[in-house]
């Protein structure tokens, strides 16, 4: 006899949920938590948030999770709060406090003066405390053993430093940014700036490229949803085109479309000349998503299975 194949539990989910992370819980415990609320066969999300981070994580399932890179690739928004005069061993107030300092006094100009400094394209050195790998190994497994290791400055973008508030010791921001930037880090060098130090207290997302606070779910709205209405779940979950709702949209005839699913390549009238895009049969069906070639036709590149989405 057989084995019993058991990656087969669950049923067939395909869209995008976003929920609204709570404080004191992984970024993959909230995703098991959810997958398990909706008995979603397969799920995946698109950029972790620290246990004592909040906010947006938009969790992919089935068919979705193919998108799930174009998600991470868009630009963030956070809320973020640092405390002056105190540095410490992870850059948030789960580490050990490293050094202190007495605060300068200072005000809005003078910050906004060091956030220039801080916007644009710029090089930011990763933390230990992150989930990069040195063979292998993740840094922060490394940390935890007293191990530094040297990292390379790598190309992020700040698009926008905006203050929200000051106090005597501590100010709040809201962070306009590329993929791939350490918000943690951000504050320790804006403190750096302002010779005292300074370590994140308090971060939230609020956005993730079309997504915001508006389309977030609570983990307890879910809970009471799973709990009272089961079917309400289905509510939550966005259809998997959501995600690039700004990009170029193609509709593809039906000729055009079957060899399309074929991987060809097919000329598309009065399509988009260059660039990615969303590519829909019979109208509104989304199927996945393309490139436009150097000679005007339109090439697949990511698909989705049709056969899963409809079952």
């Amino acid at each position: 006899m057989g084995r019993r194949r058991h990656n087969n539990r669950g049923r067939n989910v395909n869209g995008i949920l976003i929920l609204d992370k709570p404080l004191g819980i992984s970024s993959n415990k909230a995703l098991q938590q959810v997958k398990n609320l909706l008995f979603a066969r397969k799920a995946g999300h698109t950029g972790s948030l620290d246990p004592l981070a909040s906010g947006l994580i938009a969790i992919c399932f089935g068919e979705a999770t193919k998108m799930a890179n174009f998600i991470v690739d868009t630009e963030k928004h956070y809320r973020v709060t640092g405390q002056l005069g105190v540095t410490t061993s992870t850059g948030d107030t789960e580490g050990d406090v490293l050094e202190k300092k007495p605060v300068p006094v200072f005000d809005k100009a003078q910050l906004e003066t060091i956030f220039e400094k801080f916007t644009g394209d710029i090089m930011q050195i990763p933390p230990m405390y992150s989930a990069l790998k040195h063979n292998g190994e993740p840094l922060y497994k490394l940390a935890r053993q007293g191990i530094e290791i040297e990292r390379e400055a790598r190309p992020i973008s700040i698009y926008s430093l905006t203050l929200l508030d000051i106090t005597e010791n501590t100010f709040s921001l809201d962070v306009i940014c590329s993929k791939g930037t350490y918000i943690r880090t951000l504050i320790e060098d804006i403190g750096a700036e302002l010779g005292c130090g300074a370590h994140t207290i308090a971060l939230r997302r609020t956005a993730v490229g079309p997504f915001t606070e508006q389309d977030m779910v609570s983990m307890e709205t879910l809970v009471d949803a799973e709990q009272n209405d089961r079917e309400a779940l289905n509510n939550y979950v966005k259809p998997v085109e959501t995600a690039l709702i700004n990009w170029p949209e193609v509709k593809l005839s039906p000729d055009a479309a079957y060899y399309l699913r074929q991987g060809q390549a097919v000329t598309v009238p009065h399509a988009p000349t260059s660039g990615w895009v969303s590519l829909f049969a019979d109208e509104s069906v989304f199927i996945g998503v393309g490139q436009i070639l150097e000679d005007g036709r339109v090439t697949p590149k990511r698909l989705l299975n049709i056969e899963a989405e409809a079952s």
